[in-house]
């Protein structure tokens, strides 16, 4: 079971649900695929750990076979490269690393190198494995990164595993959930938090996977847009997080709350039924199917 944790913007609490979960007690797997801000080892504090640097491909032309015909140019989509007084330049910084360029070129004028982007760090928490991803500051993306981090899940197919996915809906999320079997989206409530949630919410629908919602720093008594947005759209709402002092130091604390509060690890453990139930209905529906 593959669960990917997303929210359409950072802060939200998508680390806070994907850490508790993992950490329930049972043997999981954590990745974290918020490779430009990763923060879950902050709490699993795992040991052991080991590294794993991540390059991509890189051109370079050898202006000697250059004929300066441009179809590399014409062909590139991130304007990485360009034709200079009589010279193809190479701009590295906006590469994507899709080796167009080498394809295209008639005079085979390209070769590539490596050119590392950042690592993935692995380490054991108790009965948890952490892979954490790490890019480096000004990479174009960080989706080779994620994909090295959801080998380590497809290593471990019989453990639960819980992706914390990168904020936003850009393309680096679509990549982190290609692999999940359930998404749990966490959602604010306000205007802004119901904003968010429609763009995940359209990302999710658009792969066709299973959902729900957890709504975090909930108040009673007070308006929840997405609250409502979930019952307008007949999203299931898999649990509430009270907006908490307790829950916000231990979490300011870099803490695990399932591990710190008797409270809040039944809330978790509720949560996690209701995460796996949807799951498995899931997996029945497509066997029937």
């Amino acid at each position: 079971m593959k669960i990917a944790v997303l929210s359409g913007k950072g802060g939200t609490g998508k680390t806070l649900i994907a850490v508790n979960l993992a950490a329930l007690g049972q043997e999981a797997v954590y990745l974290d695929c918020d490779v430009e801000e990763p923060n879950g080892h902050l709490f699993f504090k795992p040991e052991d750990q080991s590294e794993k640097e991540v390059s991509v491909k890189i051109p370079q032309v050898d202006n000697d076979l250059c004929d300066g015909c441009r179809k590399c140019v014409d062909f590139c989509a991130y304007n990485a490269l360009a034709y200079i007084k009589e010279r193809l330049v190479v701009f590295e910084d906006v590469c994507h690393s899709c080796g167009g360029c080498v394809l295209v070129c008639p005079q085979n004028a390209f070769e590539e190198k490596d050119k590392p982007i950042g690592k993935v760090v692995s380490g054991k928490s108790g009965p948890v494995s952490v892979h954490s991803g790490f890019m480096k500051i000004g990479e174009a993306s960080g989706i080779p990164i994620i994909n090295e981090l959801l080998k380590k899940g497809r290593e471990n197919d019989n453990l639960p595993t819980f992706i914390d996915c990168p904020p936003g809906s850009a393309c680096i999320v679509m990549e982190s959930i290609k692999d999940a079997d359930y998404c749990v989206l966490v959602a604010e409530p306000t205007i802004f938090g119901a904003h968010n949630l429609e763009m995940v919410y359209e990302l999710v629908k658009l792969f066709n996977k299973p959902m729900g919602v957890v709504l975090n720093k909930c108040r009673e008594g007070l308006p929840n847009p997405s609250k409502d947005f979930c019952l307008k759209n007949n999203i299931e709402i898999l649990g509430s997080i009270p907006f908490d002092t307790e829950l916000g130091l231990i979490n300011s604390n870099a803490k695990i709350a399932v591990k710190e509060s008797a409270r809040f690890k039944a809330l978790f453990e509720e949560l996690y039924k209701k995460i796996e139930k949807g799951a498995q209905n899931e997996t029945t529906a497509d066997f029937k199917r």
